[in-house]
């Protein structure tokens, strides 16, 4: 976490949590959802509009994941200066990226070891870390497969609807929040 990010928790501890304002998506982008992309629906309900405007700016995104955190209930957050700010998870806290040589980094970058593989009836392919369960990201899923032939990774079946309360992430801190769904 930032220091500048600490200095501001110190300075403003009470500071209300926020919900529903920023989402990851299955590929490991950040989106802003306003008020109207939060009307449109939940962030992972497909509806046009609701996933919200897709942040660009590098340094935005590098801030928010270098103070991305969850808490003891799995809820994870942005720790943006004095307020938490929860994100809405359209599969997983981690997309992980797979490299040339078969090692795993996470949409903010950081390496990461392999320590369990799932594959879920759909056939998406998740794997379990030190910092997680991440899903494989889309455009890594030939050289994932090329791990699981090699049998370098074993995946082992678990339904998708499971994985949340088995590995411990809540997909949507806003559907549970104080607010009723909505806010911050």
């Amino acid at each position: 976490m930032d220091d500048i990010v600490r200095q501001a928790m110190a300075k403003w501890p009470n500071v209300p949590d926020c919900y529903g304002w920023l989402g990851l998506d299955a590929r490991g982008n950040w989106y802003m959802r306003d008020d109207r992309a939060q009307a449109a629906g939940a962030f992972d309900s497909g509806r046009p509009g609701a996933k919200g405007s897709l942040l660009r700016h590098d340094k935005l995104i590098d801030f928010i994941q270098r103070n991305y955190e969850h808490d003891a209930q799995g809820r994870w957050y942005f720790q943006n200066g004095p307020q938490r700010v929860y994100v809405e998870l359209e599969a997983t806290p981690w997309i992980w990226r797979v490299q040339a040589d078969g090692t795993v980094r996470a949409h903010d970058g950081v390496a990461a070891e392999v320590q369990r593989c799932v594959l879920d009836e759909t056939g998406r392919l998740y794997l379990q870390t030190e910092r997680g369960l991440g899903l494989v990201h889309t455009q890594d899923m030939a050289q994932a497969a090329e791990l699981v032939e090699s049998g370098r990774w074993a995946p082992e079946e678990e339904p998708q609807a499971g994985l949340p309360q088995r590995y411990g992430y809540v997909r949507s801190p806003q559907r549970d929040s104080p607010q009723g769904g909505r806010g911050g």
